[in-house]
């Protein structure tokens, strides 16, 4: 952005001695400082802009000036001040090139404003020169500070990956082991049907009557996937007369045998027909057996068809949630996000907690780092679930919201615990800030979610909370200016 001047008259050691950052140097260094620097007038309107290259050190000596910072592709005041002695700009040229030299920020005079301004090398060199010792600890708190960061992100993440790990283990050993119970039961009862089969074929049962109950059988096997859901009353009512039907018939154990033909969705009138199709009362129980390992047979079966279906849509959702074998930056369906990873945190959510899905239908695929927003839904949502555990007496309600506001889709992650306190809510986002107990929080998981939405993908994240009703909202451009990472 070009900066609006006007030359004034030369530096003044002595006004600079005014100021309070340099009120301690001395003589030689002020005369140091004039011959390096320069005095600037700026007309009201922007100086710099977030982004561009930091070129100049600017010191305020009179007038006015707002610093802002860019939130959800809008500029975000962060100070106003007509403080002499503020200063603002390149201050971080003394790092060099390890870290980004441009500006961090974006500022502008709201009145017209006069400045010592020192072009960005040389208030490196003066500092590298003048404050040895002060740069060693400068650089040493802030190198420390984003190594110990990433240390702990990296420590964060890894803890976070070994919690879904285990829950994943833990969601797929439950389908895999009863798919592995069902394919045992199934071989045992397929054996059991083949030799009453061969009984029955063995009998005076007459070709006819045979046919007919081979029909019974495949008409069986189509009621069981028509087979209506009963109340525990009802399917005791069933069971019992059907108890009572196999006791009236001879047939021994025909209570153990009613609980699967009422699972079937079969009933007396039906066993009828079976009786009439039999006419020998000797070979009926063993007719009635052979089509009690039908229906068990198709019973097992579903249950095989449910769990590996449950196994598949795990590994569809790791994989969802992983991104695996997918571009960083694509397309995608926030909702098929967001459920990808409920999905994963399944077993930390529970059955206490309700999970309610409220999404808009309108809302648009937006481009985006699938990876990464998907670890924000993470956070979120582990937050909010680790709230409404602090009111283990009530029922918790998680609610998943999305909704499209013109050209941003915003999505709300809700939970029905106690809030946040109004006395900490402004620093919830600051990085190693937590309300956790020792050990137990790195205080880095809403700082990491923050810049993935705000600085990685130009949206906004905030909170909304009060007791029984707190809210993080995301909002995401439909079309965000980003150009992808290499």
């Amino acid at each position: 952005m070009t900066e609006q001047t006007q030359n004034t008259p030369a530096c003044d050691p002595e006004e600079l001695r005014t100021l309070f950052l340099f009120e301690q140097l001395t003589d030689a260094q002020l005369a140091e400082l004039c011959r390096d620097g320069r005095i600037e007038t700026i007309e009201p309107g922007p100086v710099y802009a977030e982004g561009d290259p930091a070129t100049c050190f600017y010191v305020l000596m009179e007038g006015a000036v707002v610093l802002s910072k860019l939130s959800g592709g809008e500029d975000l005041v962060v100070n106003r001040t007509s403080q002499r002695g503020v200063y603002a700009g390149a201050w971080q040229a003394y790092l060099g090139d390890r870290v980004p030299q441009t500006y961090q920020g974006s500022m502008r005079v709201t009145e017209r404003s006069r400045f010592f301004v020192l072009d960005a090398e040389c208030f490196a060199s003066i500092v590298r020169e003048w404050f040895p010792m002060a740069l060693h600890l400068l650089e040493g708190l802030f190198f420390g500070n984003q190594n110990t960061k990433q240390i702990v992100e990296q420590r964060e993440r890894l803890l976070a990956l070994g919690s879904l790990s285990a829950g994943l283990t833990h969601e797929l050993n439950n389908p895999a082991a009863a798919a592995v119970r069902a394919t045992s039961a199934l071989r045992n009862r397929v054996a059991h049907m083949r030799q009453k089969l061969a009984m029955i074929a063995g009998g005076t049962l007459d070709r006819g009557s045979l046919a007919h109950l081979v029909g019974l059988q495949n008409e069986a096997v189509e009621l069981v996937a028509k087979a209506p859901k009963l109340t525990a009353m009802e399917a005791s009512d069933r069971e019992d007369e059907l108890g009572e039907w196999f006791e009236d018939k001879g047939i021994g154990d025909g209570w153990d045998l009613a609980p699967t033909f009422v699972s079937a969705g079969l009933d007396v009138p039906w066993l009828d027909r079976v009786s009439a199709t039999v006419d020998d009362p000797a070979l009926l129980e063993g007719a009635i057996r052979w089509l009690n390992y039908t229906v068990e047979t198709e019973l097992l079966m579903n249950e095989i068809s449910d769990s590996t279906t449950r196994i598949s849509t795990l590994v569809g959702a790791a994989k969802q949630y992983s991104q695996m074998d997918r571009a960083p930056y694509r397309t995608v369906d926030v909702r098929e996000l967001l459920d990808s990873t409920l999905i994963m945190l399944g077993r930390q959510i529970g059955d206490d907690i309700t999970v309610v899905k409220d999404y808009d239908p309108a809302v648009p695929p937006i481009p985006a780092y699938a990876a990464e927003l998907n670890q924000v839904w993470t956070n979120l949502i582990d937050n909010a679930v680790q709230a409404m555990a602090a009111t283990p007496e009530e029922k918790g309600v998680l609610t998943v919201r999305t909704s499209l506001d013109e050209d941003q889709v915003q999505i709300e992650i809700c939970d029905t615990g106690p809030g946040v306190p109004q006395e900490i809510r402004s620093r919830i986002f600051e990085p190693f800030f937590t309300t956790k107990p020792v050990g137990e929080g790195t205080g880095l998981g809403l700082d990491i979610s923050w810049r993935i939405v705000v600085n990685k993908h130009q949206g906004e994240l905030r909170l909304v909370s009060e007791p029984g009703d707190t809210r993080f909202v995301v909002r995401l451009p439909v079309d965000p200016a980003i150009e992808e990472e290499p």
